[in-house]
């Protein structure tokens, strides 16, 4: 697709994605509407301040949950492609508040198929989907026979384990209200291609990450504290539950995934975008420091009774079939050799700074948790992607963003 002069729409613009793709776009000669609720104090969005293209694209008042107000700013729009990522898309926000995530996830969407359909336009709409779909992913025996402890049922139960890289034919188990509000919208977006023709292809994209990520993210929160533990600001790392893994692409790799899916892919199907590795929360905690200049020398839990010397040692070796790059500590957590629990209290990183205390903080564990995430890209591979950036490339550029005092709360 030749991108100049096409219209697009991105609802969703201000967020965390938005202006990245935004910027591509423009680079590539889009004119590009961005859909924004309106603004009470009447200042600009800062994450477009930030990419420095604010006054580059038409910004839309509109709200997901008004339907006129989403038929006006297709009107002026007049989209060719559209890009739907506007959500609320804070997991632990949806357990705290289910139904505001109902009302913007499922209504929200809704309402956007239902003025296309209604207006009898036919944009191509790409749809933000998510991992989380996939939600209780089972990778091993010993961790399936823990799981049916817990929960007494899976379903559907698992046809083989490892169910690991997560294929976009993978069982969907979700497991927090935002989870479940993105099965909908992408069974919603589907249904609409099936039964009313619009062009809709949906993106399952794994964990995105970049500068301007928001601050009750995991990886910014854990890179936040460690330049104020850089800077004196704190003297210790809080955190949550450490075990779980995700698969973390840089955000701009997952922008020339949406681009190459607006492109080239088949309406009406689905594609994972990911970087088909996996990392720990601690080991990205852990390699956080290491970007920050902290030489670590060992780990071990408060009550010193798990210890590992060089836990951020880099292993390439193949877990679930596929070679990946992963720290020592990552390995052992998946071999089921170590995990860390509450009783731990935390850990004691013993680096040649001295010694940096990570918290365990009760209040930061989900009443349900992803236990493991790993995208199988193979699709969208076949369409040309290629992953660009590795895990120390985002730790970096979050790094970098909160040396700025006013990035750092």
């Amino acid at each position: 697709m030749n991108w100049k002069g096409k219209n697009v729409l991105i609802t969703g613009i201000s967020g965390f994605v938005g202006p990245y793709l935004a910027e591509e776009l423009l680079k590539r000669g889009a004119r590009v509407f961005g859909l924004i609720r309106k603004r009470a104090d009447g200042t600009k969005p800062k994450n477009l301040v930030d990419r420095g293209i604010v006054d580059n694209v038409h910004l839309l008042e509109g709200d997901l949950t008004d339907i006129t107000s989403l038929a006006n700013a297709l009107d002026k729009s007049q989209a060719d492609v559209i890009f739907h990522l506007a959500a609320q898309s804070y997991v632990a926000r949806s357990f705290q508040n289910p139904i505001e995530t109902q009302q913007i996830n499922c209504l929200g969407t809704a309402n956007l198929l239902e003025a296309i359909r209604m207006k009898d336009l036919d944009p191509v709409i790409v749809f933000a989907g998510s991992s989380e779909e996939y939600g209780l992913v089972i990778f091993s025996e010993k961790q399936y026979q823990k799981l049916k402890e817990r929960y007494k049922v899976i379903f559907p139960e698992p046809e083989k384990i490892p169910e690991l890289p997560i294929k976009e034919t993978n069982p969907l188990r979700p497991m927090s209200p935002y989870a479940v509000s993105k099965v909908y919208g992408d069974y919603l977006m589907r249904n609409y291609h099936h039964s009313y023709g619009l062009k809709t292809i949906v993106s399952r994209a794994f964990n995105h990450e970049g500068a301007g990520r928001g601050l009750m993210f995991v990886t910014s929160v854990i890179t936040n504290q460690v330049m104020k533990l850089k800077f004196g600001e704190v003297d210790k790392i809080v955190i949550g539950n450490v075990n779980a893994f995700r698969d973390w692409s840089h955000v701009k790799d997952i922008v020339d995934g949406y681009i190459l899916i607006a492109e080239k892919g088949k309406y009406g199907d689905v594609y994972n975008q990911g970087s088909m590795r996996t990392n720990s929360i601690l080991s990205y905690i852990l390699l956080s420091l290491e970007e920050a200049g902290y030489e670590i020398k060992k780990i071990e839990t408060v009550n010193g009774e798990k210890v590992v010397k060089k836990p951020t040692e880099i292993d390439n070796s193949g877990m679930f079939g596929v070679k990946f790059e992963k720290a020592k500590i990552d390995k052992m957590l998946l071999d089921g050799e170590i995990e860390y629990t509450m009783e731990d209290k935390g850990i004691i990183v013993d680096t040649d700074k001295g010694k940096i205390l990570i918290e365990f903080d009760p209040k930061r564990f989900r009443p349900a948790e992803v236990p493991v995430l790993m995208s199988d890209t193979t699709k969208i591979q076949e369409l040309g992607f290629k992953v660009k950036y590795k895990i120390k490339d985002i730790i970096k550029d979050q790094l970098n963003y909160f040396l700025k005092k006013e990035n750092r709360l």
